[in-house]
């Protein structure tokens, strides 16, 4: 009875086991029916990309000639099938499209009951369901740093494209997302995060340089949409720092002793890199001690600890030590060189003859204007006729005036006859024009040679000058800028410029010359011109010093006569031969 009892419980047993499997061409069966865990997509899944891969993974593994094109299928809502390949790993069926899905469109995905496992059993039922993908999304780049034609990008820049969309990391590699200087490509590492790629350079990048930034349509979104074009942006490195300026000029000659020497930069400096060794000052080899600052104004200055030497050539040099405030360093050093001023000492020069401010040789003077004042004498050996538009201010005499040119002469006209002239004002007159005379030939370059020679090319505007003696090749000039004279603080410096020619002082715009600090005397400038001097024609300006020209003094234009740009002497206009031109001109006169 018991044994009948044990074979009826097998019996069921056995019945119910082999229920829970479809039937096969196998004999036996075992207990467990394949069962489709998961899928991706997920049952239901929205948005999904056009590249995905399908799959499905099974509670065991299943008979891999069961997983095929018949048994794992894929259709769209109107039934037509997707073409793929189909594969089989581990416990998961893989269904791979023949080309990308299509967009906003419903799929269902089916496994059969003609799926097996190892054993012979076979799925229950059709495993069913559906996914949709999502609209045509064309990803875009919607940032880049740096941005499109930025400037002074820093060297150690990492360069990144931000899309608008998530990408697919492995479309974003060097061949995708490339950075070009001309066609030269640039090494670097690429990296992606989130919606981000990043170009970490190698290397350094070089100055002031362009470099071009490409992401091409090989760049796809996680939907497997690619860039609609290439998507092109360059930018420019920022530039090393250079010298632009530098005071003394290379070359520059007759530089005072007592100079500090700077240099200006493009761009600002860290203020750590400019020190006394990467500026510096020699003279031959001997190294000049100084003081070496750096300053608001992209200006570094060197400050010797001693004045200079007289007559020597010195050479400054900035280092590529000295870096920008973003870590550049100039891309060469820099040097320049300038000579001292050759301070002569010549023999004392006696002025006490000169006390006209204004002569005219055997040809008069003439003035236009009512604003012209000579704060001091006058005088010609010429005829009083030929003194014309003044009015002695201690006789009351008039000299041709006319109601649009009279000027005034504060300390009297001397003259030959006619009256107002007469013989004693004519002897007077020649005692100041021998005084001259004997002046002129004293401060000839024969009677006073050895002079800085031709400094600044004959053109003075724009310099410093210590005192000493300054010789032209031929003339001088001040039109570019102003003569500035530096006394280095002695009251009795004394300049003299020799020009074998002529002198001009201002040109479409007046020109004066000045004391550095106010310190220097006129009566201790010296003016010896060949020919003529035109003294600021333009109008306006301030001159100074002892003009004695042989052939004639013009100060001022015609054109000025009715205008109250005064044009200003500090000094003395004397011609041996010619006459003196004014027009609203002020004269002060030194004491002797």
């Amino acid at each position: 009875m018991k044994t009948k009892n044990l074979l009826l419980t097998f019996a069921i047993l056995f019945i119910a086991l082999i229920s829970g499997c479809a039937e096969d061409d196998f004999v036996e069966t075992v207990g467990v029916c394949p069962i489709v865990e998961s899928t991706i997509p997920a049952n239901g899944a929205l948005g999904i990309p056009f590249n995905q891969i399908i799959s499905a993974t099974f509670n065991e593994a299943v008979n891999p000639s069961t997983i095929n094109l018949s048994t794992f299928i894929i259709t769209e809502a109107d039934g037509t099938a997707v073409t793929g390949i189909v594969t089989y790993s581990g416990t998961t069926a893989t269904f791979t499209p023949a080309s990308p899905l299509s967009p906003n469109t419903t799929y269902t995905a089916r496994i059969t009951t003609g799926v097996k496992d190892v054993m012979g059993n076979a799925l229950q039922t059709d495993y069913v369901w559906t996914f949709a993908t999502g609209m045509i999304i064309v990803p875009v780049v919607i940032t880049t740093d740096p941005t499109n034609n930025e400037i002074n990008v820093a060297l150690n820049k990492i360069i990144t494209a931000t899309f608008s969309v998530p990408m697919d990391p492995l479309t974003i590699n060097n061949s995708t997302f490339t950075v070009k200087q001309g066609t030269n490509t640039i090494a670097g590492v690429i990296t992606y995060t989130g919606s981000t790629v990043s170009f970490t350079p190698t290397n350094p990048l070089t100055t002031n340089t362009v470099y071009t930034v490409t992401l091409t349509t090989g760049a796809k979104s996680l939907q497997g949409t690619p860039l609609a074009t290439n998507y092109v942006w360059s930018f420019t490195t920022v530039p090393a720092p250079t010298v632009t300026a530098t005071d003394p000029l290379n070359n520059a000659i007759a530089v005072d002793l007592n100079k500090t020497v700077t240099a200006n930069f493009s761009l600002a400096m860290d203020p750590l890199t400019i020190n006394t060794t990467t500026f510096t000052l020699k003279q031959g080899t001997t190294i000049i001690p100084g003081v070496v600052t750096y300053t608001g104004g992209n200006t570094a200055s060197f400050n010797p600890v001693n004045s200079l030497d007289p007559g020597l050539v010195y050479t400054a040099t900035i280092t590529t030590g000295a870096k920008s405030a973003a870590g550049i360093p100039l891309a060469n050093n820099y040097v320049w060189n300038f000579t001292t001023a050759n301070v002569a000492t010549p023999s004392p020069i006696i002025t006490s003859g000169l006390f006209f401010g204004v002569f005219g040789g055997n040809a008069g003077i003439t003035n236009q204007g009512l604003l012209t004042v000579v704060n001091g004498a006058i005088g010609t050996t010429a005829a009083s006729t030929l003194v014309t538009g003044f009015t002695d201010g201690t006789s009351g005499d008039v000299y041709t005036v006319t109601p649009l040119n009279n000027g005034v002469v504060t300390d009297g006209i001397f003259t030959d006859a006619p009256a107002p002239g007469n013989a004693t004002k004519a002897a007077t007159a020649l005692a100041g024009l021998n005084a001259a005379r004997d002046l002129y030939n004293s401060i000839s370059p024969a009677s006073m040679p050895g002079g800085v020679a031709n400094p600044g090319a004959g053109e003075l505007g724009g310099l410093t000058l210590a005192p000493g003696i300054y010789t032209a090749s031929s003339s001088f000039s001040i039109t570019n800028g102003n003569l500035t004279l530096n006394a280095n603080g002695d009251p009795n410096a004394k300049w003299y410029f020799q020009a074998p020619s002529t002198l001009t002082v201002g040109d479409s715009m007046p020109s004066s010359v000045t004391f550095l600090n106010g310190v220097g005397n006129p009566n201790n400038v010296y003016w010896y011109v060949g020919t003529a001097a035109v003294i600021n024609y333009a109008g306006g300006g301030v001159m100074v010093g002892n003009i004695i020209a042989n052939s004639g003094v013009t100060l001022s234009s015609p054109a000025n006569s009715t205008n109250p740009f005064l044009t200003v002497l500090n000094g003395r206009a004397i011609s041996l031969v010619a006459s003196v031109t004014m027009v609203n001109t002020t004269i002060n006169v030194p004491n002797n």
